[in-house]
């Protein structure tokens, strides 16, 4: 079982995190719409630990992802001061902080999943298993895609800021295509690390 100081951790720093980011956000209701994931995540993770304990990889990348998303919900995406220090030194077009938290959201995904398909056996092959967990992230990315499609006709212009597109006609797109990335990136560079630590976890 994965050592409980970690999670444990790593849920403290969120949570004090998720405190300062929500004393004084750009746009209150961004603000919710961003952390929300949170909300729902981690009481399922608590939930869960003693029966289904996740790797540390795992559970530092959804910390990681966690913070991204506190910290976009704060200044709303298109305005976090590091997206346009990036958005300068490579003369873009635009902020470009909303793309990391697209890769983020392809990349914890698709360690997750599997996660879940080695442990539970679900699927024995190593290649379906990345192939499964690609698969599994775009259909994530999808679902959010279309949660945004539907804030928007129900917000109408309020939900700019939760959108992010800042003009941009193709953000979809690029939006899972960075999913993509992120879950190509977990499959192909940190399977084998993760593959380490599912072993230490069903060890014990």
């Amino acid at each position: 079982m994965t050592n409980p100081r970690l999670p444990i951790a790593l849920l403290l720093i969120v949570a004090v995190l998720l405190v300062i980011s929500g004393l004084h956000p750009a746009e209150r209701s961004t603000w919710w719409m961003e952390t929300a994931p949170i909300f729902l995540a981690a009481p399922f993770l608590i939930v869960t630990y003693r029966r289904f304990p996740l790797t540390p990889l795992l559970y530092v990348l959804v910390a990681l992802h966690a913070i991204i998303l506190l910290v976009g919900g704060a200044y709303t995406y298109a305005k976090v001061p590091v997206g346009f220090w990036v958005q300068d030194v490579f003369h873009l077009s635009r902020n470009p902080y909303d793309k990391l938290g697209h890769f983020w959201q392809g990349l914890v995904p698709a360690l997750a999943a599997r996660e879940v398909f080695i442990r539970h056996r679900i699927v024995r092959d190593g290649v379906w298993t990345s192939v499964l967990g690609v698969t599994v992230a775009l259909s994530v990315s999808l679902l959010y895609e279309l949660i945004e499609w539907g804030a928007a006709v129900a917000i109408g212009q309020g939900a700019d800021a939760f959108l992010g597109t800042q003009g941009d006609v193709w953000d979809t797109q690029s939006d899972m295509g960075m999913a993509c990335v992120g879950a190509l990136v977990a499959v192909l560079l940190l399977a084998r690390w993760h593959d380490r630590q599912i072993a230490r976890v069903d060890a014990y």
